[in-house]
């Protein structure tokens, strides 16, 4: 304990009361019938965060009709892409007015440090400025090369009424990823956060309320899974579902999806490699492979949670991340200091430290940590950070999703050895390579299956690069212009401008 760097309680300024959260639906804020809520307490400081209407199917089948009328109205649908981009351009604006107010919301629901959910609420913004203008240069197609009496129009449109439904570990971020995407194309939105982190998902209903946006265009739904999400994936006026989340519910939103043959989007898990090579950067590699795993507590799709290091390099290479790992400051998430906060539920937490616990009984060893972390003044749960090495490709820990500040190492000893390790795997979300060599770098890119492939860096992005993954980390692309492209029906139009057809049937 003593050899980690340990952020006590600080003493921040907590909500005098918890934050009270309603539905939108229509337009309105509206409680739930019967007035039935449920609470969000803090993983870090174990205070009541927010109280929030509960959901059911009346206000599920309310939003989706308020959203459907929406649509078909043509008030957002049918507006010009200048209009659109207006607006969202108005939301980015009020998005960075309320950095400071929303991400403490953030960080006393979810437990990461205060920092980074300033980080990714002000970065947020530029998803939305993003989005704005794909609203205004998005176009479809003609072809003027059928003959002289033809003309080809192929169309781009809203596809309609989009249920997005949101995790917990980044809720304010990946709503960002999808709401203003969806409304860029023209489509009309029904939203339901995870009942762990509800509360920024209502502030950003609140400034898009006082942006303007018209009323059912955007509807919140606040609840549980059941019933929900799952009403939201299976109802009839939906066409379409976009989901982050874990693989199972989003194997299970496909199910619920399929009655009605909606188009489902699924950003899902990943166990992320950095493949090490002996001419990398080692110092660089070491510092990306620590913020890899440690980044919002290891609680992140793109979690580089398993490292693939070169055999003659694995000791003093494991021995740098060690060492940098002694130096990242966990504990209060409400210190500007702190790095990696709380873990998000008891529960989750256990799930964590079963893995470990597995992995050593199989044969792996732990060069550090690998057991639960207490915080002097806080009554949470945080877990030491953790770095497993002698780790088998068939342990359940080189394979499945942690979701925690655990280090898996594995070792290669050719380019073809760490590719196989690579795609040895259910996932495909991320993946990275380190090597001063272009060739190697290229080889690894061109055959990794994964959406995403860094070289000689981890986790950089940028609104303009698609995002989405491979194999069972999920289906279709988010951000960018192939983010835009889910959102839109595609339309052909054949017309004749000529009077140059032949009968089919004879005059005579």
């Amino acid at each position: 304990m003593t050899e980690l760097n340990l952020i006590e309680a600080t003493k921040a300024d907590l909500p005098d009361a918890p934050f009270e959260g309603r539905h939108l639906i229509g337009g309105e804020w509206r409680a739930s019938a019967g007035g039935a809520t449920f609470d969000r307490l803090s993983p870090s400081h174990g205070m009541l965060v927010s109280r929030s209407a509960k959901g059911g199917e009346a206000e599920t089948e309310a939003a989706i009709d308020a959203a459907r009328a929406a649509f078909d109205s043509g008030v957002w649908s049918r507006i010009s892409g200048k209009a659109r981009a207006t607006l969202l351009l108005r939301v980015a604006d009020l998005i960075e007015a309320n950095v400071d107010r929303i991400a403490l919301l953030e960080t006393l629901e979810s437990g990461k440090p205060i920092s980074q959910s300033k980080g990714e609420v002000g970065g947020a913004a530029d998803l939305w400025r993003y989005a704005a203008s794909l609203a205004r240069t998005m176009h479809g197609d003609s072809h003027n090369t059928l003959g002289e009496d033809m003309l080809g129009v192929v169309l781009k449109e809203p596809i309609g009424v989009v249920s997005i439904i949101t995790p917990w570990n980044f809720p304010f971020w990946i709503l960002s990823q999808k709401l203003p995407f969806a409304l860029a194309a023209g489509c009309t939105c029904v939203i339901k956060p995870s009942e762990m982190t509800p509360s920024t998902t209502v502030m950003m209903g609140e400034l898009l309320v006082e942006a303007g946006v018209p009323a059912g265009v955007v509807n919140i739904v606040l609840g549980h899974g059941q019933p929900v999400g799952a009403l939201m994936a299976s109802h009839p006026e939906v066409d379409m579902v976009t989901f982050t989340g874990s693989t199972a519910v989003g194997k299970a939103i496909s199910v619920a999806a399929a009655g009605t043959l909606k188009k489902v989007a699924l950003e899902l898990g990943g166990k992320n490699p950095q493949v090490i090579f002996p001419d990398a950067d080692l110092d660089g590699a070491a510092d990306a492979v620590t913020f890899g795993v440690y980044f919002n507590v290891g609680q992140c799709c793109n979690s580089s949670s398993r490292i693939i290091v070169h055999e003659d390099i694995a000791a003093s290479f494991v021995d740098k991340v060690v060492a940098l790992s002694r130096k990242v400051a966990f504990g209060d998430p409400l210190s500007p200091n702190t790095q990696v906060g709380a873990i998000v539920t008891s529960q989750h937490q256990d799930k964590i430290d079963g893995y470990v616990r597995d992995a050593v009984a199989a044969g792996a060893d732990v060069c550090l940590g690998g057991a639960p972390l207490s915080v002097p003044g806080l009554p949470g749960q945080f877990y030491q950070p953790t770095v497993v090495r002698g780790v088998t490709p068939d342990m359940a820990i080189a394979r499945e999703e942690v979701f925690g500040p655990v280090l898996s190492v594995l070792t290669f000893r050719t380019l073809e050895e760490a590719i196989t390790l690579t795609n040895d795997a259910a996932y495909g979300l991320s993946a990275g390579v380190w090597s001063e060599n272009v060739h190697t770098c290229l080889e690894f890119a061109r055959r990794a299956q994964a959406g995403t492939v860094w070289t000689n860096t981890w986790m950089d992005g940028y609104p303009e690069m698609t995002f989405g993954g491979f194999k069972q980390s999920g289906q279709g692309r988010e951000i960018g212009p192939y983010g835009l492209d889910e959102f839109l029906e595609v339309k052909t139009v054949a017309m004749r401008i000529g009077r140059t057809r032949a009968n089919w049937v004879s005059a005579g």
